[in-house]
């Protein structure tokens, strides 16, 4: 539910963002509201936009397929990512379910208080709810070295016989049209970092800086960017509707996978606009601006890119039959 934003918090991107998201009677309801605020703070904090995106799906997957309650004063991270090398495992005693192995690529986990995770369990792949405050489990190395998404306190924790309580069957975090609409939400903050890596190249048009070349780099930029929001509020409307969680799965990926490359494409171009108009100053001399361009360029890395687009166009091809029904107006 969304709540007054505290006096101790107005100076804190990340509480300004949970508080103004509504998961209340359900964050289905409120979509296109709660992407609003993931691209708002993405426009200034993409490390805050980050974490916030991750509570605002796992509050969304734990309303569909219960098992937890993402509530007040908590934040939770979705930890689903894996490695070769790495991998999470549970048990279950008769009484209850533990979680034991390492998991890589876990954001907040200097300030997570529950997460989402998936694990090999006797009966297939299963999701689990986690209380963070138990002491078994812990950062377990892999410390961020890079400049990008640096503050977003990711790393590799470990678990050792973690309490651990099931979301869901076998399966059903994956097994549904809900994963790919949660694909989508990522999308929107990329979107409004974005909007805010271009600030630079507004303002030296806004001040009358600018000549004929920054305004036709800033009208590809207002293009990409007005393509990419359309694209975005469409697929809002589309999953925001009863019918989309029993769509089918192939249908939804289909979506997930055209939002994410427009918004990556819209990234691509400020970025390469906004560079080219304005040289190395802003980079050089504005430390908000760099620090921004390397979060940006590193969270939206989370696309697959070329090979999201192959399925992306295996799925084309599989449902239109080589027809072009899926692109009509």
């Amino acid at each position: 539910m969304t709540s007054a934003v505290s006096p101790r918090v107005v100076d804190d991107p990340l509480a300004r963002a949970l508080a103004a998201l509504t998961l209340a009677p359900s964050p289905r309801a409120h979509l296109l509201a709660n992407w609003r605020v993931l691209a708002r703070t993405a426009e200034h904090d993409l490390d805050a936009a980050r974490l916030a995106e991750a509570h605002l799906d796992a509050a969304t997957i734990t309303d569909e397929l219960g098992g937890a309650t993402v509530g007040p004063g908590s934040l939770w991270g979705v930890w689903a990512a894996g490695s070769a090398d790495t991998a999470v495992h549970a048990a279950h005693d008769g009484e209850g379910w533990s979680l034991s192995g390492r998991r890589p690529w876990c954001s907040g986990s200097d300030r997570c208080t529950h997460a989402l995770l998936t694990a090999d369990a006797p009966d297939g792949g299963r999701l689990f709810a986690v209380d963070l405050s138990s002491p078994t489990a812990h950062p377990d190395g892999d410390p961020w070295l890079g400049v990008g998404m640096r503050d977003s306190g990711t790393a590799t924790v470990r678990f050792t016989a973690t309490p651990a309580r099931p979301v869901g069957g076998p399966g059903a975090y994956l097994e549904r049209p809900g994963f790919w609409h949660g694909a989508v939400g990522v999308a929107a903050a990329w979107f409004g970092g974005a909007v805010g890596a271009a600030a630079p190249l507004r303002e030296r048009l806004a001040a009358g800086r600018g000549d004929e070349h920054d305004a036709a780099h800033l009208g590809r930029v207002e293009t990409a960017l007005a393509a990419a929001g359309a694209v975005l509020r469409a697929a809002a409307a589309e999953i925001a509707e009863p019918d989309a969680l029993v769509e089918p799965i192939a249908a939804a990926r289909r979506r997930a996978l055209r939002v994410r490359a427009a918004v990556e494409d819209a990234v691509e171009t400020v970025l390469r606009s906004t560079g080219r108009a304005t040289g190395p100053r802003p980079l050089a001399q504005d430390a908000h601006h760099a620090r921004h361009v390397a979060d940006l360029e590193v969270y939206v890395r989370q696309s697959h890119a070329e090979r999201d687009l192959a399925t992306l166009g295996h799925l084309a091809a599989e449902l239109d039959g080589g027809r072009a029904d899926g692109v009509r107006l």
